[in-house]
């Protein structure tokens, strides 16, 4: 399992080993029905994938891998699984999570050349005029004031409101909306009734509630950390539009407030054990235009157990006595 996490972070020195599950549907599948006649999506997927979210740049704006460019590439991954070195762990209140923790391949093999299909070139558009960009990251920490909306690290740690979101269980750094592939727990579980459909994501057991037909949108001052969701059946797949975010996360990516996100996710079931999973947010405050990504999403057979997200427990309390604890010795040493 190490050798495909590590490829994720190769993409300088390797930059075509992007392995996981395809979409491989067939057009005349037909999906199971439900009781109410709606095409039976329920289930637990997941949505592990280490295709990048954009694409590396000599593909251009090919969407796929060549054969040739397939086995060649399976050749290297073999090469350096070989060659590899064992994962080194990190320690302190500055570092993160060693390879251990991290499940990032998907199941089987994936031919596509990013996750982003639109714009073309499979890359994220420009930054609009005036953006708000900041880089998260889960080590060391990033300049920034509060509110801190990024999702994983934060700006300091004098206290909990300086760490991102997930850190303090508010967020899922791959919750999204939309869905984003990320270390672990890329787990989605789905729920439908006659009215509505209920769309939960492991990480941080975030449960998105959409009723499908006709339903009066909340007022535009009600924001919300997921958005406010509504639901309809374009033939066999399921729509999802989602606005009302509250604009205390980013966009997409590392840019935006989210507060003016549209976010259109659309569902389909290709396979007995595969759903196609495509998104596209459009946020002009963000960027110069819309992105829209594809992810597949593959069925597991077991049950989703609650993440009870123990970093906003004794994870936040146990951090910020550490960094307590760096400081005195700093200042002893100083004496």
């Amino acid at each position: 399992m190490r050798t495909k996490l590590l490829l994720l972070g190769l993409g300088g020195l390797l930059p075509g080993l992007f392995f996981g599950n395809a979409t491989l549907g067939a057009e005349d599948y037909q999906a199971p029905r439900t009781e109410w006649g709606q095409p039976d999506l329920q289930g637990v997927w997941n949505y592990s994938y280490n295709v990048p979210l954009e694409r590396p740049r000599q593909y251009g704006e090919r969407q796929f891998l060549t054969e040739e460019e397939i086995e060649q590439l399976r050749a290297m991954l073999n090469a350096f699984d070989e060659n590899s070195d064992a994962a080194i762990p990190n320690f302190g209140v500055d570092e993160a999570y060693n390879d251990f923790w991290i499940e990032s391949a998907g199941i089987g093999e994936a031919v596509r050349t990013s996750i982003i299909t639109y714009p073309p070139d499979g890359r994220l558009p420009a930054f609009a005029e005036g953006a708000i960009v900041v880089n998260g990251r889960l080590a060391p920490d990033i300049e920034g004031e509060r509110p801190v909306r990024v999702i994983p690290g934060g700006i300091g740690k004098d206290g909990p409101e300086d760490r991102g979101l997930s850190e303090r269980c508010i967020m899922g750094f791959n919750a999204g909306p939309p869905l984003v592939p990320s270390l672990y727990n890329n787990n989605l579980q789905i729920f439908q009734n006659r009215e509505h459909v209920v769309l939960m994501t492991e990480m941080v057991h975030d449960a998105r509630i959409a009723p499908l037909g006709e339903h009066p949108p909340l007022d535009e001052a009600i924001g919300l950390w997921s958005g406010d969701s509504r639901a309809y059946w374009d033939g066999d797949t399921l729509v999802v539009e989602t606005r009302n975010f509250n604009g205390l996360t980013q966009s997409f990516g590392n840019a935006g407030t989210s507060e003016n996100k549209f976010l259109i996710e659309r569902i389909t079931r290709v396979g007995e054990a595969t759903l196609e999973y495509e998104f596209t947010v459009e946020d002009p405050t963000a960027y110069t235009d819309r992105i829209t990504g594809i992810i597949p999403l593959t069925k597991v057979a077991g049950l989703l157990y609650e993440y009870a997200c123990h970093e906003g427990n004794y994870g936040m309390v146990n951090m910020l006595r550490g960094a307590r604890a760096e400081e005195a010795r700093a200042a002893e040493s100083s004496r």
